[in-house]
């Protein structure tokens, strides 16, 4: 990510989220950059599955604290199907979507990001606990093959919602990490908070969460940072207003700007972002 391959790595770096489920972040439904949408109607899909689709408009792609986009406006897009459960005893459902973004990682021909998503999910105690094990197929459009952008992630999410708050951490994998950078481990923690009291009327919500991850990587040199292993956080507030997700996140790393090839991606910043799940 920096130098060819490391200097892109870190500049590359950036939801999935979510929508801030991955408008922030990427489409990793492990690493929510946000609060999950409010109910709302569903497409209606065969098997008694539904469909979901979503856009999101960012002033940065931050994956993992790093921005994707050189600090520049991100214009994502996700669309999704989840079968029914198997059946009231056995809540087990799989899931498959893809999810894209703008990217920005000069001088390698990479402008967007598509990402394919697999998983089954499962839910329990009236959808209070739930469980996601689910894999991620990282492509990078116009990328040289010789660059070894494309990766895939491996990862594990369990989450639970207490009322007043919901708790969620997740583990993901990666046996061959961006840039061929090796065995790569992220660690995710993440805690949303409704305020109900905010609440302006039936259409008008708020939410604030926090969060904070750990990044290992094996061969970190191609990755383009200092050590095997960096920081990031995200803290923010969500309103939902009308359906749409009005987000301000402001997110972080510990690596320096010279940890970061000289550029300000790592740095701390505020992101701002509107979207809206179909």
């Amino acid at each position: 990510m920096f130098r060819k391959s490391a200097s892109l790595a870190v500049a590359m770096l950036a939801l999935l989220g979510s929508t801030a489920a991955h408008a922030q972040g990427t489409p990793d439904p492990a690493a929510p950059t946000a609060p999950a949408p409010p109910e709302k109607e569903v497409w209606k899909g065969p098997f008694g599955g539904t469909f979901t689709a979503g856009i999101a408009v960012l002033n940065d792609y931050s994956y993992r604290g790093i921005s994707q986009t050189q600090r520049q406006v991100a214009v994502q897009a996700a669309f999704g199907y989840e079968t029914a459960p198997v059946s009231e005893k056995v809540p087990l459902s799989a899931y498959v979507s893809a999810w894209g973004s703008n990217v920005n990682f000069p001088g390698t021909g990479a402008s967007v990001e598509i990402d394919l998503n697999a998983g089954l999910r499962l839910k329990a105690l009236d959808d209070k606990l739930t469980f996601d094990l689910g894999y991620i197929r990282y492509n990078y459009l116009g990328a040289p093959a010789d660059l070894y952008f494309d990766f895939n992630e491996f990862g594990l999410v369990a989450g639970y919602d207490f009322g007043v708050a919901q708790l969620q951490a997740a583990v993901r994998y990666s046996p061959n990490f961006f840039a061929n950078s090796g065995n790569a481990w992220y660690r995710w923690g993440q805690i949303t908070v409704p305020l109900p009291f905010l609440r302006v009327n039936e259409n008008i919500a708020f939410k604030v969460f926090g969060n904070v991850g750990n990044q290992y990587v094996e061969r970190f040199t191609n990755y383009g940072i200092p050590n095997d292993n960096y920081w990031d956080w995200q803290a923010g507030v969500v309103v939902n207003v009308y359906g749409f997700d009005l987000s301000a996140v402001y997110t972080g790393t510990n690596l320096s700007v010279q940890d970061c090839l000289g550029t300000q991606n790592c740095a701390s910043r505020v992101i701002i972002g509107i979207s809206k799940t179909f």
